[in-house]
């Protein structure tokens, strides 16, 4: 299994389109294990709530008393998670992508060059298939829940603290989810 860098995929991310086919034939092959699952969890969690484990990097939709849907996931490198509870506030389909002002300032060298945005569906657009944008009352807390053209970056501490997924992953949980779903990231 190759894993890339952050320095390797922010070099292949600022080189020119052509190298685009080329990511696109990366081959990652998840573990039986990392698969969608429907797990027995602790009774009492009510139904419909999405519940983080950063530590672990597992995302559980709750389904029922005692159930969840079970996803492997990546998260942010350290200090950069969200951590608390929150909401999904809005919900996009091949979501467009700009990077904060901070994440430029921190790593002008990864982030600047796409300072203008990069749109739905383009190969280094690190949303992915499908977006859930928490917010905390009315405020979007710029962190969102998405699918990743990266599926090699999935159990690790890798992004800027967003949530990453499988991109099919990320259309199932998509799916299951209304706005208005309560999110818990311990």
């Amino acid at each position: 299994m190759t894993l890339l860098s952050r320095r390797r995929f922010a070099l292949a991310a600022a080189a020119t389109t052509l190298a685009a086919p080329a990511l696109a034939q990366e081959v990652f092959r998840f573990p039986a294990e990392w698969l969608p699952t429907d797990v027995a969890i602790a009774p009492g969690l009510p139904a419909g709530a999405i519940h983080v484990d950063i530590a672990g990097t597992w995302l559980y939709l709750t389904l029922a008393d005692g159930v969840a849907r079970r996803y492997k996931i990546a998260v942010g490198a350290a200090g950069r998670n969200f951590q608390g509870t929150a909401r999904v506030g809005r919900k996009a389909e091949w979501p467009s992508w700009t990077p904060t002002a901070s994440m430029i300032r921190m790593e002008p060298e990864v982030y600047g060059p796409f300072r203008g945005g990069l749109p739905g569906g383009h190969p280094y657009n690190p949303l992915g298939a499908r977006a859930l944008y928490l917010y905390q009352g009315s405020r979007d807390t710029m962190y969102r829940i998405h699918g990743t053209p990266q599926p090699w970056t999935i159990g690790q501490s890798f992004s800027s603290g967003c949530i990453r997924m499988h991109n099919d992953h990320a259309i199932d949980l998509y799916d299951r989810v209304p706005v208005g779903t309560p999110v818990f990231v311990r």
